[in-house]
Order: structure tokens, then C-alpha cells, then sequence
């Protein structure tokens, strides 16, 4: 059966809250990062709610740092994982920043590096730990 993956940009609560559980449920839940990280520069983001048939399934958004553009909290349930979820999340967050955004990254977690590759990140510098996770830098090359 052929899922139908929608991904929106959001700003109503009633999707924030979509978002935000689905955060909640993956990052503090599932891979136990501690609330106080998880929920920080909300209001200078933009969020994307990723559904499948209509069922919040994933979450993300970017925003503008000091040094360029971040993608960040790329979350998706368990239960829609390995379905194009993240693939669909990574296509609208990228298709939604500004003409001028020249430097992109992302702090991948390491089972999810190869996800960001097919998008053409590249990973910079060491390993390190973000919330008890392993992660990477990765730079988008264009």
C-alpha cells in the first residue's frame, strides 16, 4: 500500500503541538536527551510536520545562526521510520531556505548521516557529542 507523505510548514499551535510531541517522543523519550536541551530557540525557527495519510509522523525545522543556516531536530516515529519520512523532511527544509543561504549544516546523528549524503551534506571534522549522542558536522556542498 502507497503511503501519501505530506510535509507543511507550520506556524498554527495546534501543529506546533503536533511537532512538539513528536520531539518529545523521540528525543526525550526514545533517546533520552534531557528536556532543558530539547527545547530551545522555538520561536526564532521555522518547524515543518511531516504526516503520512494524515498521522503526524515527523518533524524539523531551520533557522538562521551566526554562522549560516542550521537544519535541526529531524525526528520521525518509530513506527513511520524507513518510509521516505525523513527523506520528504530533508527535501522541504532545503527547498524552503532563502536564495542567500550560502552556509548550510546540521548536527547528524551518526545512524542518520547517510540520510543527509543522498542531500548532498558532507561530514566536517571529528566526532562529538551532543546530548549523550554521537553526531557529526555536516556541510551542504553545492
Amino acid at each position: 500500500m502507497n503511503q501519501k507523505i505530506n510535509v507543511q510548514k507550520v506556524t498554527e499551535q495546534t501543529d506546533l503541538d503536533k511537532v512538539f510531541a513528536i520531539r518529545r517522543e523521540v528525543f526525550v523519550g526514545e533517546q533520552n536527551c534531557p528536556p532543558e536541551l530539547e527545547w530551545e530557540f522555538e520561536d526564532e525557527s521555522t518547524h515543518f510536520l511531516a504526516t503520512v495519510d494524515g498521522l503526524p509522523a515527523g518533524a524539523s525545522r531551520w533557522r538562521k545562526t551566526d554562522k549560516g543556516y542550521k537544519l535541526e531536530r529531524f525526528a520521525v516515529q518509530k513506527d513511520f521510520r524507513g518510509k521516505g519520512v525523513g527523506q520528504a523532511l530533508v527535501q522541504a527544509v532545503l527547498a524552503d531556505l532563502p536564495a542567500d543561504a550560502n552556509y548550510v549544516y546540521l548536527h547528524a546523528q551518526i545512524q542518520a548521516v547517510s540520510l543527509y549524503e543522498k542531500f548532498n551534506f558532507e561530514k566536517t571534522g571529528p566526532e562529538f557529542e551532543e546530548a549523550g549522542i554521537r553526531h557529526y558536522k555536516m556541510l551542504l556542498k553545492r
